[in-house]
């Protein structure tokens, strides 16, 4: 930078703020009517001498922390054409045990701000991420003409599958951000806008086919466990063993809440209590109904009879 932080300050002062609406002349407030420690990313980027410096100071006699004052007017300066591309990095490992060094070593070099995170791809909310995808935008949206890049190492660190890249670059292209890929297959820069376009419908394309062979795998499972008699759901409190030696017993005349008592639950959380006798009841009227001929009309096994206390 070859300003002083003075100058850096009345230089960014010579602007209106897009994000909080401070007026030419004024420095930056936050949310609860104070001055800003720092002046926000969408009004330090209109200056050219400062769109690589992503921070810029609020000078100690503008008063940070206090309440915040209208300064004088001043004559808003129109943006001035793009400087240089900025790039912000993004680097993440899945656990602990894996390092990010060799991503931030090729990250450094290129990018003036590195956002880094250890969180596996399970995980959908990445904050590190986030912040790398926010700063971006409001770059973009301060400076439209700006170029911004997304820097990563390789595009598996982005996105844990394609449905999920698909949905980040259609998030980038929305925004006018290029993407960086340093290493794989597709090393190279891809402008949303332009010629790498194609690499982002070529990702959609990806997970539409990825979204498509998930729903015929899904298909094809459900088909072959229905053909083998599993239907899903919750496992039988009374299987077909157990209803089989029920049905025997309740043909010699056993009464059917004696029987429920013979009777073990194999699986579950009630897995070695006996089944109750309603279950006991409702199973043994499902099988008749089984049994039964089409047309035939089944009339359920009869309880016997609770006198009313």
């Amino acid at each position: 930078m070859d300003l002083t932080p003075e100058q850096a300050a009345n230089a960014v002062e010579r602007n209106n703020c897009p994000k909080c609406e401070a007026p030419a002349g004024s420095a930056c407030r936050t949310r609860s009517g104070k001055c800003a420690t720092k002046y926000h990313t969408a009004r330090f980027i209109l200056v050219p001498a400062l769109r690589e410096e992503l921070a810029v100071a609020v000078p100690d006699d503008r008063g940070p922390g206090h309440p915040w004052k209208p300064g004088l007017s001043l004559e808003a300066v129109p943006a001035a054409a793009a400087a240089k591309p900025i790039r912000i990095g993004y680097a993440r490992c899945s656990t602990a045990g894996q390092e990010l060094a060799s991503q931030l070593a090729a990250l450094e070099p290129v990018c003036k701000r590195i956002f880094s995170e250890k969180i596996s791809t399970r995980i959908r909310t990445r904050p590190e991420l986030e912040k790398a995808l926010r700063l971006a935008y409001d770059i973009k949206e301060a400076a439209p003409d700006q170029e911004v890049i997304l820097t990563v190492h390789e595009l598996k660190r982005l996105a844990r599958n394609a449905a999920e890249l698909m949905t980040l670059s259609g998030q980038l292209q929305d925004a006018g951000v290029q993407l960086e890929l340093l290493t794989g297959p597709l090393t190279g820069i891809y402008d949303p806008g332009g010629m790498g376009a194609m690499f982002f419908a070529v990702l959609a394309v990806a997970a539409q086919l990825d979204r498509n062979y998930i729903r015929e795998k899904t298909l094809e499972g459900q088909q072959a466990a229905t053909a083998k008699g599993n239907h899903g759901g919750r496992p039988k409190v009374i299987d077909d063993d157990s209803l089989v030696f029920a049905r025997a017993l309740k043909d010699r005349g056993v009464p059917v809440p004696e029987i429920a008592g013979k009777l073990t639950i194999k699986t579950g959380k009630n897995a070695g209590d006996a089944p109750s006798v309603a279950s006991l009841y409702r199973a043994l009227a499902e099988a008749e109904a089984n049994d039964a001929p089409e047309g035939a009309t089944v009339i359920g096994p009869r309880r016997p009879h609770q006198p009313r206390p």
